[in-house]
Order: structure tokens, then C-alpha cells, then sequence
């Protein structure tokens, strides 16, 4: 456990030192040294930010794609704002297309080395999950008997995540990643759940009722970065 919370150091910085900048650019201009609204012209630095945070709190393949195409996105759209190249808007269709072929290639490369890879570690397929939604909503129930974790993330969307079937042996870890999205957990009444997550702009909520014991612990760590995370039984 104090491994990965280690991990999420690097991307904790990162948030900070963001928030940071941001705090600075208003205080000078509110002392009239500089022009806030010059800064506000660079907002692709967000999509940078996403990407950068995604790629460095991220276990799984998918993550890491994820977190390069947005981290690739907001250098483009800066690189236009600064005049280096020129970013015409009717070329994000094609774009989006050869992002989505891409996608679809790169996961039936790696889905059945990761499918297998899962069902050597526990007997169930659904015991680690991995759910993504990006300007869209996913909803998945879980009902593994030994569910052990994953990852779930949500930019501009939604994801419902059902495991009040599910069990779990000792202890399990879900890391969530949250942009301007919102992600939902239904974990059984036996389960304790405890929060690691780091909300900014947003919030972390957990609406449960205390478990008869401890033997059950599910460990919820992340970013909501202008969205929500709500836990509830």
C-alpha cells in the first residue's frame, strides 16, 4: 500500500505546482504586473496537464495511450496558439479517425496478453478491471468473488462501476482518474472503504455504512481534477 502511494507522489507535484502557477498569474495581475488574459489564451496547457498526470498515475496500456494523446493534443494546440504550426479545426475529424484506428489496433494487439494475464492471477476474468469513458458514459458490473482492483477513469464522461456482488479477500486497490467527469462505486455493505484520492476542483464522497469488521478493505486512490467520485452501498 505505501508503494502505491508513493507513486501518485510524482503526479501530486505536479497538481501542485499547476495550482501554483495559476495563484501567481492572479495575484500579478491583480497587482497589475501582467495580464492574466494573455495566459488564459494557452488553456491547452490543461489537456497537457491531464495527460501528463494520467500517463504518470496510470498501471495499464490503455492508460498510458490515453495519457499520451491528450499530453500530444495540448502540445499541438499550444504549439498553434504560439504560432509554430498551424492547427486548422477541420482537420480534428481526420485526426479523431486515425486516433480511433489506432486505438482499435492497439488493443487487439494487447488485449489477449492482458485478458490472459488476468486469468492467470485469479480464477474470475472480471477480478481486475479496467474501465475508460471519454465523452460518454460506461456502466459494468462486477460480480468476481476475488475481485482484486484496477483502474477506471473518466475525462467528459461517465463510469458506474456495480460490485455489490463481488468479494474480496483481504484487500483490494482501484485507482481513479477523473476530468471533468464524474465515476460511481456500489461496493457491497461488508466492505471498508477507504479513500487515498486527491481532489482538485472537485471531490472525493463516500456514502457507506460501517462494516460489522475489517477483513474486507477496498483502497481508492486517484485524481478528480473538476469532478466527483462517489462511493456508496
Amino acid at each position: 500500500m505505501k508503494n502505491e502511494l508513493r507513486k501518485s507522489v510524482p503526479g501530486q507535484v505536479i497538481l501542485g505546482v499547476f495550482i501554483i502557477g495559476i495563484g501567481i498569474l492572479f495575484l500579478l495581475d491583480n497587482l497589475n504586473i501582467f495580464d492574466f488574459h494573455r495566459a488564459v489564451s494557452f488553456w491547452p496547457a490543461v489537456f497537457i496537464l491531464i495527460g501528463v498526470v494520467k500517463l504518470l498515475d496510470t498501471r495499464s496500456p490503455n492508460g498510458v495511450l490515453l495519457g499520451c494523446v491528450f499530453t500530444a493534443l495540448g502540445i499541438g494546440l499550444t504549439l498553434n496558439r504560439l504560432g509554430y504550426i498551424n492547427f486548422d479545426w477541420r482537420m480534428i475529424m481526420p485526426l479523431l479517425a486515425i486516433g480511433a484506428g489506432a486505438v482499435m489496433v492497439f488493443r487487439s494487439l494487447t488485449g489477449r496478453r492482458t485478458i490472459e494475464s488476468a486469468m492467470k492471477v485469479d480464477e474470475g476474468s472480471d477480478s481486475v478491471v479496467e474501465v475508460t469513458a471519454v465523452l460518454g458514459g460506461f456502466e459494468r458490473r462486477v460480480t468476481s468473488q476475488s475481485f482484486r482492483g484496477g483502474e477506471v477513469t473518466a475525462i467528459m464522461g461517465g463510469c458506474e462501476l456495480d460490485l455489490r456482488n463481488s468479494s474480496i479477500e483481504g484487500e483490494a486497490v482501484v485507482n481513479v482518474f477523473v476530468a471533468m467527469g464524474g465515476i460511481t462505486l456500489k461496493v457491497p455493505p461488508d466492505w471498508t472503504v477507504i479513500l487515498h484520492g486527491t481532489p482538485i476542483m472537485g471531490g472525493f464522497d463516500e456514502k457507506t455504512i460501517t462494516p460489522p469488521h475489517n477483513l474486507k478493505r477496498l483502497i481508492i486512490k486517484g485524481y478528480a481534477i473538476m469532478g466527483g467520485v462517489e462511493v456508496r452501498n
